[in-house]
């Protein structure tokens, strides 16, 4: 039987397909028809039909395909952007952006505005389990302006995403280790705050896994005696260190491959991007 839940959609013959399995009571039910890949923004709730063939008509359009391109065909022209071609990836790995003195300031904002697609979506399935997954990176050096790193950070509670951001980093890192390491410990501050939610809500959890995949960090945060060339970061990124050794949080090593915030701290190429961006819980609906 397929659950109640919720699709973010473009299209929904797309988006549905549909299965009579014959229960005995006429009963019929959905059969979810989704593809992770690349395509949809718009959200529509769908049910299980209980009494005859299911149709279109059993799912409840929340935000209509229409009224969607609307709002997109409104941002582009209000960036001058009708014209423009769709790109694959927000940006080129190969792009390596520096400060030009001689131009005027732009307002970020509005660069951050301009990003968006009319085809993707994410998709949070009901009944999802309540494991809390903290992912930490960190792209050293990556500002080629003042050289200092950027934060990713994304937390999933069961397989849905529920948080995620990208940050520059205050202080410049040395090292790679030290830039994985202060993103560990935005990471350790997000599981925190996450099980403190949770309780509202009678749910204890026990560590939270925080996976990274630099083994230099993960050894700092278990034991500093072996990494003495590490007592000039802050006092206050310790406190990583401190949640370990409480049980609060663990942290593990996973492939660098598939670390999904890798996503969050650079540009990537095609088929990288493509991959993480499928472990977000980015969706392509198929007919």
């Amino acid at each position: 039987m397929i659950e109640d839940g919720i699709l973010l959609g473009d299209n929904i013959k797309q988006a549905l397909g549909y299965l009579k399995d014959g229960d005995g009571d006429g009963n019929s039910h959905f059969l979810r028809c989704v593809k992770a890949s690349a395509n949809s923004d718009v959200m529509y709730s769908f049910t299980s039909a209980q009494d005859g063939d299911p149709s279109q008509d059993d799912v409840r359009l929340c935000l209509g395909d229409d009224l969607k391109k609307a709002q997109d065909h409104k941002m582009l022209k209000k960036f001058g952007l009708e014209d423009s071609k769709p790109m694959k990836t927000p940006m080129s790995s190969d792009t390596k952006l520096t400060k030009d003195e001689e131009c005027e300031s732009v307002d970020s904002t509005k660069y951050r505005g301009m990003i968006g697609t009319t085809h993707l979506g994410l998709w949070y399935p009901k009944g999802t389990g309540i494991e809390t997954v903290v992912y930490a990176d960190s792209d050293h050096a990556g500002d080629y302006v003042d050289r200092k790193s950027t934060s990713g950070i994304c937390t999933f509670v069961g397989c849905c995403l529920t948080s995620w951001f990208s940050k520059k980093q205050t202080a410049l890192a040395i090292s790679t280790t030290e830039a994985e390491y202060v993103s560990a410990g935005k990471a350790c501050q997000q599981a925190l705050w996450m099980k403190q939610a949770l309780i509202d809500y009678d749910v204890r959890l026990d560590d939270v896994p925080i996976m990274c995949d630099n083994k230099g960090a993960i050894d700092l945060s278990k034991n500093p005696m072996q990494h003495s060339r590490t007592k000039h970061i802050e006092i206050h990124h310790h406190f990583l260190r401190d949640n370990v050794q409480k049980g609060h949080i663990s942290i593990e090593k996973l492939p660098f491959v598939d670390n999904i915030d890798d996503i969050l701290t650079k540009p990537l190429k095609r088929e990288s991007f493509n991959y993480l961006r499928l472990g977000l819980g980015m969706m392509e609906h198929i007919s």
